[in-house]
This record gives structure tokens, C-alpha cells and sequence, in this order.
């Protein structure tokens, strides 16, 4: 599709990567109802719970079946790579999700992350936008599952630790020799911000700058411990709204 974007969500364990994507694809899904792709791109598959939605498919399930099962392989022999990861697409309301699912028993999960790329791949080009929840840290960049991002948003806390891990995100998204991931643009999101600062030199050595600051946000906190879909946040949710006002900056036809 012309002018498709992707969005992933990146960071430090714990920092709201998932509360963030989950309001991003409503707001989205809302402006391009039906052109929103939405990847959970972690093992953790916390995604599906803040959009209350039940998924049976799983990008580690397929690679399971397929690798384990001679009458699944038959099955897909004459499909599609294409139409064999739209298999795996659970219908929301406006925007389709795929899930990376929990490891199917142990060993490297390389296969998966590589079964996850070409999904991505072959799919986001037929939506407007496709967001994706990333998991912790670097590595799914290391491994270049995402190979292109339009809008890299990096997840902070107000801690140090939280700011260095952005840094080493966005140094492992941009090196390796000019091998990186293709990064148009990127910025940090601050969560749970209640008024102090975090300490300016270690924000700065980021090299990255705010996008957004997040409230320590009642209205979430709430909706979590009741189990309520974020997706329904109110319109004067403060998180809710400073998203909003992020992406009217960022994305013109927004």
C-alpha cells in the first residue's frame, strides 16, 4: 500500500511497551479502520490481554505444526508463504493482529523470530500501518526481525538504567557496519512521569529526543486491575491524550 508506515514499540522490560501499543492501535485503527496490522513481536504475547481478544494462531504454533507434521506440510505445500501467514490474522475491531506466541518446548527461537520477519514482511505492505510490540530489550533488532521502521518509539521509565537501555536499543537498531535496521525516525516516550526529571546528561546521551510524556496514569491503573481492554480507555485519559497529541505531530494525515 502507498504511504504504509510502521510503528514498533521498543524498550526495557516493564516500561509500558504493551499499554502504548494497545492505545496506539486504537487511535489508529480508528483513522484507517481496516488498515491497521497489529505484531505482537513478544514471547511474552501480553498483547492479545490488553485488547481482549482470544487468539488461537500463533507464529510459533505454525512453525511447530509445520516442522513436526507431514500432513501439515502437505497442507501447505501449494499455499502461499503469503496466504499461509494470513492464517495466523485474528480480527479486531478495525485492525488485524498477529501474535508471535510462547515457545512450543526449548531451543533457539531463531526459527520463530525468522517465521515473524517474513510475516512482516509479506503482510504490512497491504495496510496503512502496521504497529509492532517489540520484545524487551534489543535483540529481536539485533536480529533484524524488523528490518525497516518508520517511527522506532523507545520506551522509558525515569531511570538511568531505563535511559541506557534506550541507547543501546537505538546504537543496535543503527550499526553493524551500515547493516542496521532502516530507522526514518525515533524518540523516546516517557512513562509514568510524576513530575521529577529524569537526570538531563544521561537523557541526552541517548541521542534521542521526547516524544511524549506519560503520567503516572490512574485511569490505566485501573483498567488493568479490573481486566478492562485499553483499547476502551476513555477520550480524557491523559495517556490517551498525550498519544494523540504525538502522533497529530508526527503523522500529518493523523
Amino acid at each position: 500500500m502507498e504511504n504504509s508506515i510502521t510503528i514498533a514499540v521498543v524498550g526495557k522490560g516493564g516500561t509500558g511497551k504493551t499499554v502504548v501499543a494497545t492505545i496506539l492501535i486504537g487511535l489508529l485503527a480508528k483513522r484507517f479502520p481496516g488498515s491497521v496490522l497489529a505484531i505482537d513481536a513478544d514471547s511474552a504475547s501480553s498483547l492479545p490481554y490488553t485488547l481482549e481478544m482470544d487468539v488461537e494462531r500463533t507464529v510459533s504454533r505454525l512453525r511447530s505444526d509445520v516442522a513436526g507434521s507431514r500432513d501439515i506440510q502437505d497442507e501447505y505445500r501449494h499455499v502461499s508463504s503469503k496466504d499461509m501467514m494470513r492464517t495466523l490474522l485474528a480480527k479486531g475491531d478495525g485492525f488485524d493482529l498477529m501474535v508471535l506466541g510462547r515457545p512450543e518446548g526449548a531451543g533457539c527461537y531463531c526459527a520463530v523470530n525468522d517465521l515473524l520477519k517474513l510475516g512482516i514482511t509479506l503482510l504490512s505492505g497491504d495496510y496503512r500501518v502496521t504497529i509492532i510490540d517489540g520484545e524487551a530489550g534489543p535483540e529481536q533488532l539485533n536480529r533484524r526481525v524488523v528490518s525497516k521502521v518508520d517511527l522506532l518509539l523507545v520506551m522509558c521509565d525515569m531511570s538511568i538504567r531505563s535511559l541506557r537501555t534506550a541507547k543501546e536499543i537505538m546504537n543496535v537498531a543503527t550499526s553493524e557496519h551500515g547493516e542496521g535496521v532502516n530507522v526514518a525516525q525515533a524518540g523516546i516516550i516517557l512513562n509514568r512521569v510524576r513530575g521529577d526529571e529524569p537526570e538531563y546528561k544521561a537523557l541526552a546521551n541517548t541521542g534521542l529526543r521526547v516524544l511524549a510524556q506519560l503520567p503516572e496514569d490512574p485511569c490505566i491503573n485501573q483498567y488493568d486491575r479490573e481486566g478492562r481492554a485499553l483499547l476502551d480507555l476513555p477520550q480524557d485519559c491523559p495517556s490517551r491524550q498525550e498519544i494523540e497529541r504525538m502522533l497529530r505531530e508526527i503523522i500529518p494525515e493523523y
